[in-house]
C-alpha cells in the first residue's frame, strides 16, 4: 500500500470523502500518516543489517551514516561463523564500541539494527498486518488537529462539531496506543529469542536487596 492508498482509508474513518471539498488538505492527511508511521516505528522497526569495516586495534566504530536508525539490536563479530558471533557492546550517540573479548583487526563488522519505516508514492515498508493500525493513528491525529483548529471557531452546524471529533480522535489514538504496546511486546520478544541482547536483563523473580 502506498501513501494515496492510504491516505484515502484515512479519509473514510474521517468520512472525509465529499467531491465538493476535503475538511483536510492531502498534505495535512499525509503529515499524520507520516506521523503514525514514526511512532510505528519507534516499538516495531524496520529490520536492517550493515556490514561495516572495522578499524585495526580500535573497540570504537563511528555509524552516523546509518541513517533513520531508531535502535541497534546485535553486534556480529567476526563475521561469517555458524553460529554467528554476537559481540557485547555499548552505544553513545553514533559511536558504538565493542566490548567483547576480541579486538577488531580492521575486518568487517555486520549491524543488526531497527530503522524508521517509510511510505511514499510508490509503496511502503510496514508489514500489511499493520496498515489498518497505521490508518487508526493517522485518523486520531487528524480529528484532534482539526478539534483544536476549529474549537474556537465560528461552528455553523454539521454532523459533528468540535468537541465530538476531539473525543473521537482521542478514542482512535488510545486504541491506536493500545495496540502499539501490543505490537512492541511481540516484537520485543521475537526479536530477543533471535539474538543475545546487548542489555543485561533485569530478574522479576529475584530480589537482590538494596
Amino acid at each position: 500500500m502506498n501513501i494515496n492508498d492510504m491516505r484515502v482509508l484515512v479519509r473514510r474513518d474521517l468520512h472525509d470523502e465529499a467531491v465538493t471539498g476535503f475538511r483536510w488538505t492531502d498534505g495535512e492527511i499525509d503529515r499524520h500518516i507520516l506521523h503514525t508511521v514514526k511512532d510505528f516505528s519507534a516499538a516495531c522497526p524496520e529490520e536492517a543489517k550493515a556490514a561495516k569495516a572495522t578499524a585495526a586495534g580500535s573497540r570504537s566504530l563511528d555509524i552516523s551514516d546509518i541513517t533513520d536508525r531508531v535502535m541497534v539490536e546485535a553486534l556480529e563479530y567476526p563475521v561469517d561463523r555458524f553460529p554467528p558471533h554476537f559481540q557485547r557492546f555499548a552505544l553513545w550517540g553514533s559511536r558504538l564500541t565493542f566490548l567483547g573479548e576480541e579486538i577488531p583487526d580492521g575486518s568487517n563488522t555486520c549491524i543488526y539494527y531497527g530503522r524508521l519505516h517509510k511510505i511514499d508514492a510508490l509503496g511502503s515498508t510496514v508489514p500489511a498486518l499493520y496498515e489498518d493500525l497505521i490508518v487508526t493513528g493517522a485518523a486520531g491525529y487528524a480529528a484532534i488537529q482539526w478539534a483544536a483548529y476549529a474549537i474556537n471557531q465560528v461552528n455553523t452546524g454539521g454532523r459533528q462539531t468540535p468537541e465530538e471529533f476531539l473525543a473521537w480522535g482521542k478514542v482512535k489514538l488510545g486504541q491506536f496506543e493500545e495496540r502499539l504496546k501490543m505490537v512492541s511486546q511481540k516484537n520485543r520478544v521475537r526479536v530477543r529469542s533471535l539474538y543475545r541482547p546487548y542489555r543485561t536483563a533485569v530478574s522479576q523473580t529475584i530480589d537482590f536487596g538494596p
